[in-house]
């Protein structure tokens, strides 16, 4: 039975269906019948004004961001937000600015009517927040306006009310500013009132429109009503530092945790300025509801920042995780578009490469520096010896010529120096550079500073023998003898036990032989004590217990390393392996044209890609290290990148990727026992190594223990 004979007799949907209704498509011949042809003709300025609303006017909070947006041109100081039913059945902004004087109030309501811009020059420059003069009429096309401003210094003595429905001005009574109410929002139009949510959703699209806007503007006070009732509140930052005023408006609107996660940044380059915070690679979220990225004020959602921002964190962030942070980027007005969007929050950059690399850089340099780095600039300068052991690239200097001295065999194959020398011309130079020509798989360049440092706490604790040093200031039940603090026996097993003391008849006794080290307190990562089942460094320092991944931290120290090789020779680019046949494959223009004009980057990336024919590209040659991969969708990759972003930028992506795989297979493994000596010399290497924080996968490399946490465990003092 066909599908037409099951239908009813009285069946006919061209009868049966309503206007409202959509009638089933008819398969015959008669449903193709042409529609008559309607003539061409202006449009209403009613309905131009509800399809301008329909663009602009998405749900309250695009009324709250539009009207904002003409409070902060005016050159407020704060601005009371009330809403009510979540700014459907009320939305009212009142600010302190300038006001607007009393014959231009009925042309605030007209189309296109504004202040802002007069000519083209003026819309290629635009610096203030609103230009088009399109919000005003279009939500007035869709709901009940009225407007009460009263001009600051103005002759008159009394604010003036203009209704929008009836185009009426009257007197009314306010102080100087501008008081906009918009009621019955798509009054006009319910079927786009329909397609809104819940007041409490709304409510929250609204917060976070003026959230955004209160972020830019630390020196601007907001506040919000709901309902009649007081619900967010941000007072103006009255400070002259636009850092500090910055963290105190974060630290109202994100919280203080916020601020104790992030650094702050600050980027200048020719013609162009990045400057905010930016959340450590520890607090990165799961989602990205905490990237705020602004242009000369103005919050925008664009790819390119978003892209930069991402880049600079791609070897510190573990997984899919999202970083935070809070750009602010200062440019010419005439090097960005801001017309490209009825909203605004889009915007086009005159040259997207050079805000990428801005970006770019302004969070590479401020992720750069390890955190621990910066625990050692609070607690001041400290000692020759500690600044040397800090930098993390002290060897052993040689005044004169030594007696041959016997070395001691340790577990990474690396030759340790003497627990003492006799020469007493000798002595540790803690701040001579690495010698030229090693290479990162010598790993005895990791440790040099802590054979130094080792054979130092020998010689002094020698003397000490079993003496206890007191600290200044710390209560007795955690003084330790300084023998335990400052030396170990290479042959025991640090797994197993802390330092012990080392006793040695050879050492001299004389105070001009004994080298005095630096205490553990002047570094950041302190003194290694002990490893933990062959994976874990536990080490002390003046906090409390530092805990160390040695092989997540030891990848990312020759990762570093690496780069910096690459970087002396950034025109020798990756070795390449020619392929005995040719791949060939279906490309489309674009990448024929990508492949065409970079060649030389893809040469660098170990790539030979050549047009085989009008729609066909040859892979000639691939990386050696990805030899075994699958070539094709490597190219295809790359040539994505190329061409959507900064060639540049690709070439050391794809360094990156290769160097840190490398680093992966050439870092110490767990389970392999390490002495003090080289615990110590790879924790003055992590604080002196760029981004050492994290590994190359996002990681964390270390965690610090303080000594009030240490005590709520076993709680002590209570």
């Amino acid at each position: 039975m066909t599908k037409a004979a099951r239908r009813p007799a009285t069946y006919n949907p061209r009868v049966n269906s309503s206007s409202s209704a959509h009638p089933l498509p008819d398969s015959g011949p008669s449903a193709a019948a042409p529609v008559p042809r309607r003539p061409i003709r202006e449009l209403p300025d009613e309905l131009i004004s509800q399809i301008a609303a329909g663009e602009v006017v998405e749900r309250p909070a695009s009324v709250v961001r539009e009207l904002v947006d003409n409070a902060l041109d005016a050159g407020a100081h704060q601005i009371t937000l009330r809403l009510l039913a979540g700014g459907v059945r009320l939305i009212s902004v009142e600010d302190d600015g300038s006001g607007i004087p009393r014959e231009e109030l009925t042309s605030a309501l007209k189309r296109h009517a504004t202040s802002k811009i007069s000519n083209l020059a003026e819309l290629e420059a635009v610096h203030t927040m609103g230009f088009r003069g399109e919000a005003l009429a279009a939500i007035h096309s869709i709901a009940d306006v009225s407007l009460l401003s009263r001009e600051a210094g103005g002759e008159d003595g009394h604010a003036w009310m203009l209704h929008g429905r009836t185009g009426e001005l009257s007197p009314a009574a306010r102080t100087h500013g501008t008081t906009v109410e918009v009621r019955e929002l798509f009054y006009a139009t319910p079927a786009r009132r329909k397609f809104l949510k819940t007041d409490a959703t709304e409510l929250a699209h609204c917060l976070e429109a003026v959230r955004r806007h209160a972020l830019a503007r630390p020196e601007v006070g907001f506040a919000v009503w709901h309902e009649g009732k007081l619900i967010e509140q941000w007072r103006a930052c009255h400070q002259d530092d636009p850092q500090a005023a910055l963290a105190q408006r974060l630290g109202d609107l994100l919280g203080q945790e916020f601020l104790a996660q992030s650094l702050a940044l600050d980027w200048q380059g020719q013609g162009i300025r990045v400057w905010g915070r930016t959340g450590l690679p520890d607090a990165a979220r799961a989602r990205a509801d905490r990237q705020f990225a602004y242009v000369n004020g103005r919050f925008v959602r664009d790819k390119v920042i978003s892209h930069a921002a991402r880049s600079a964190y791609e070897d510190v962030l573990h997984g899919q995780r999202q970083p935070s942070y809070a750009l602010f980027i200062e440019i010419d007005p005439t090097r960005v578009d801001v017309n490209v969007h009825p909203t605004k929050i889009e915007v086009r950059f005159r040259d997207g490469r050079e805000v990428h690399q801005a970006v770019r850089h302004a969070i590479e340099n401020a992720l750069a520096k390890p955190r621990s780095a910066a625990g050692t600039e609070a607690a001041g300068p400290a000692d020759p010896a500690a600044q040397g052991a800090a930098s993390g690239l002290g060897a052993m200097a040689e005044a004169g010529p030594q007696p041959a001295m016997p070395r001691v065999q340790l577990g990474l194959g690396i030759q340790q120096p003497p627990a003492a020398n006799p020469n007493p011309n000798w002595h540790p130079a803690w701040s001579r550079p690495e010698p030229v020509g090693h290479q990162v798989k010598d790993l005895s360049l990791l440790w040099q500073a802590g054979h130094a440092r080792e054979s130092a706490a020998a010689t002094l604790d020698g003397q000490a023998g079993a003496a206890t040093a007191f600290e200044p200031g710390q209560p007795a039940e955690r003084q330790q003898p300084a023998a335990q603090l400052h030396a170990a026996r290479p042959s025991i097993d640090p797994s197993l036990t802390a330092a012990q003391p080392l006793q040695s008849s050879a050492v001299p006794t004389s105070g001009a032989d004994a080298v005095e080290p630096p205490h553990s307190g002047h570094w950041p990562l302190g003194r290694a004590i002990a490893q933990l089942h062959g994976i874990y460094i536990l080490a002390e320092n003046a906090q409390g217990l530092v805990l160390v991944d040695m092989h997540a931290a030891h990848e990312r120290i020759v990762y570093e390393k690496l780069k910096q090789q690459f970087e002396a020779s950034p025109d020798a680019g990756l070795q390449s392996q020619p392929l005995l046949i040719p791949a060939t494959f279906a490309a489309t223009p674009q990448e024929i044209a990508t492949a065409e004009g970079c060649a030389e980057q893809l040469r660098q990336l170990g790539l030979e890609i050549s047009p085989f024919s009008p729609q066909t590209l040859a892979l000639r040659a691939v990386p050696a290290a990805l030899a075994q991969g699958d070539g094709v969708e490597l190219a295809r990759s790359v040539l994505a990148e190329l061409a959507q972003h900064e060639a540049s930028t690709v070439v050391q992506r794809a360094r990156n990727e290769l160097l840190a795989t490398m680093a992966c297979h050439g870092a110490v493994r767990a389970s392999r026992r390490l002495t003090l000596e080289e615990m110590n010399g790879l924790l003055r290497q992590m604080e002196t190594t760029e981004r050492s924080d994290q590994c190359n996968h996002g990681r964390p490399t270390w965690r610090q223990l303080k000594l009030s946490e240490l005590d709520a465990l076993f709680l002590r003092g209570r």
